[in-house]
């Protein structure tokens, strides 16, 4: 092969990939301070976004959930997630009933809003952190009572346009795909779903190192339940024992060509949403990025 026609292959092997792969939806926080959903929507699609975080409602609110499902259709954003975060498991009997019924009303947020799913991790039996490590939620009786809890859930609102999906987290389960695929069997609901956020299941040096393997078996053993996806990056900072910290995208080590190029590969659009950085700034720096890797691989957004 000449050097031309070398290079003018070269060239058109990101168009190739952006002709055969489906357009990705970012999305992340925004700073407007409004309550209205027409500006809410109008300031995601300002920001480059063609998917959101769920604005502030309640489900027993229905001319508030109808006014932002109808004015983010009309920017075409689609709600990505509407966030749970309580501790399902928290050891306290009391709390515990009351974060599963605080739940059990987000999944049903979720379902008025059709939002691409609600989510929340398994909790932890931490008494003190509501996510934090402890012996018993890498246990069986942790992953008995994280199926329970889930199908609880799913049967009291029984969604018809969302799902309730999960996060991995390094010292709880589900930590990693087999356990992912495990706790799918088990809870045994077509509305439980997989809300894939890498960084959090990097818990290892082999994973951190061979982040893009680990990004691949992901999606290859996981890729039709993710809904949802999640975007920072991890750095490793220097100590006597291992220190993992998030970081904007692109001050890290996760391979975002890898991970673009999965999400890509999906059958159904899984948006893509920023979070855990500190300003705006960050925020756009990280939407900069990961889109800079997007046109270098031939990855399109919507």
């Amino acid at each position: 092969m000449r050097r031309r026609e070398f290079l003018a292959a070269a060239c058109a092997v990101p168009f190739l990939h952006a002709l055969q792969s489906r357009a990705i939806r970012l999305g992340g926080p925004i700073f407007l301070k409004s309550d209205d959903p027409g500006e809410l929507a109008r300031e995601h699609r300002r920001w480059g976004y063609s998917a959101a975080y769920c604005p502030a409602a309640r489900v027993d609110d229905g001319d508030r959930v109808r006014a932002i499902r109808t004015a983010y259709a009309a920017e075409q954003v689609v709600i990505a997630e509407v966030g749970a975060w309580r501790n399902m498991l928290d050891p306290d009997a009391q709390k515990r009933a009351d974060n599963l019924r605080y739940v059990t009303e987000r999944l049903a947020l979720a379902d008025a809003v059709e939002a691409r799913c609600c989510v929340d991790i398994a909790g932890s039996y931490n008494p003190t952190v509501w996510y934090g490590a402890h012996p018993k939620n890498l246990s069986p009786a942790f992953f008995d009572a994280t199926v329970e809890n889930y199908r609880k859930v799913i049967d009291a609102v029984k969604p018809r346009a969302t799902t309730f999906s999960i996060e991995m987290m390094g010292w709880s389960l589900p930590d990693g795909p087999d356990s992912y695929l495990k706790l799918i069997r088990a809870v045994n609901r077509p509305a439980f779903a997989v809300h894939m956020d890498v960084c959090n299941g990097i818990n290892s040096p082999d994973r951190f190192y061979r982040n893009a393997d680990f990004i691949k078996e992901c999606f290859a053993k996981l890729g039709k339940w993710i809904v949802s996806c999640h975007a920072k990056d991890l750095a490793w900072i220097p100590e006597y024992n291992m220190h993992f910290r998030e970081v904007v995208p692109g001050k890290g080590q996760i391979d975002y060509e890898t991970y673009l190029r999965e999400l890509s590969k999906l059958p159904f659009d899984a948006p893509l949403m920023l979070e855990h950085l500190q300003t705006a700034e960050e925020y756009t720096e990280g939407k900069n990025y990961i889109r800079s890797v997007g046109d270098r691989i031939g990855v399109r957004f919507v």
